[in-house]
């Protein structure tokens, strides 16, 4: 298994956001060569500190080590039928081999998601099972992660020469559909599929995602494997703990007419107790999918709305089916 097929790069030379001098010209070039060859790169230099990691991998930890009523607290209507909340929250492991907890951006508020009356936007009470200092460790993760891929996005905008304030466009803090997950996946006793290619048993079907960029921090376990376009073969991920592993979506493929392609990946089953913390970056709900937004082209009244563009994505995963 060839062990460098994964990128990695620095980028702390880009965290102040302008892109100017040939150190970051080179650093984006790597991105760019990661990005369309492979789908896949790690970032080390990103500015997240190990003890925000640490903050944020124990939240999921004691989340998941609590009791069943307790998780179920966040459940969504399907699970839960005394809650409202359709999208955000908590899933059981019979859902698909592993249980989950999305969050979305802990600044929507009740009310505000009561006025901008959006399917994707919802206020997910997580005081109900969560203590105040978990809260405040998820807020300043969400923060800190959504930073990082601003920081993302305007590179791919760079890349194309263009002005970075362009990224407003298609990211409205409030309106994102930005999702920050927890997956769990406990001692499974069977796999949640047999991969027809190769006849791996997999804990994680193989799959591509929906969104930018997907920023992921994977426990040392590993277990993550991602394909070559090429050859069809797959490469394991790394551990590294000072890394985030990131990887295109169907969203940037689809802005960059296909130049940034998403990449299949998938997760081996090893029947051990795994905890990835992926974070999906996503548009605003509103936001214009126009083919012509990476070229001085742009035409910001055209294109398919991100909402309807992540629904139809969303169908082929089952936790998703609701």
């Amino acid at each position: 298994m060839k062990k460098d097929y994964i990128p990695t790069i620095n980028i702390s030379a880009l965290l102040d956001g302008k892109f100017r001098n040939q150190k970051e010209m080179k650093i984006l070039r790597e991105i760019e060569k990661a990005s369309v060859h492979v789908g896949f790169f790690q970032i080390v230099g990103h500015g997240i500190s190990e003890k925000s990691i640490k903050n944020i991998t124990n939240v999921g930890k004691k989340f998941f080590a609590s009791t069943k009523l307790n998780k179920m607290k966040l459940a969504p209507k399907k699970w839960n039928k005394l809650n409202k909340n359709l999208y955000r929250g908590y899933f059981p492991n019979d859902v698909n081999g592993k249980e989950g907890l999305d969050i979305g951006d802990l600044k929507v508020t009740k009310k505000y998601a009561t006025k901008i009356n959006n399917q994707y936007i919802e206020y997910l009470n997580l005081n109900k099972a969560l203590n105040k200092r978990s809260i405040n460790i998820l807020k300043t993760y969400y923060n800190e992660i959504f930073d990082l891929g601003e920081i993302l996005f305007k590179s791919i905008i760079r890349i194309y020469n263009l002005d970075i304030k362009t990224s407003k466009i298609a990211f409205k803090r409030l309106k994102t559909l930005s999702t920050l997950r927890f997956n769990y996946y406990p001692n499974q006793s069977k796999p949640v599929e047999i991969s027809e290619q190769d006849g791996v048993a997999l804990g994680c079907e193989t799959h591509v995602d929906s969104g930018i960029f997907t920023i992921l921090y994977q426990d040392k376990k590993g277990g993550l494997q991602v394909q070559n376009r090429k050859n069809r073969k797959w490469y394991d991920v790394p551990f590294n703990k000072n890394a985030l592993i990131v990887n295109t979506g169907l969203a940037l493929e689809y802005l960059s007419k296909g130049r940034f392609k998403a990449t299949n990946h998938r997760v081996l089953w090893n029947k051990t107790k795994r905890l990835s913390i992926p974070f999906f970056f996503e548009p605003s709900y509103d936001f214009k999918m126009n083919k012509n937004f990476f070229t001085k082209k742009q035409n910001n009244n055209k294109g398919i709305i991100f909402e309807k563009f992540l629904n139809k994505s969303l169908k082929k995963f089952v936790e998703y089916q609701r």
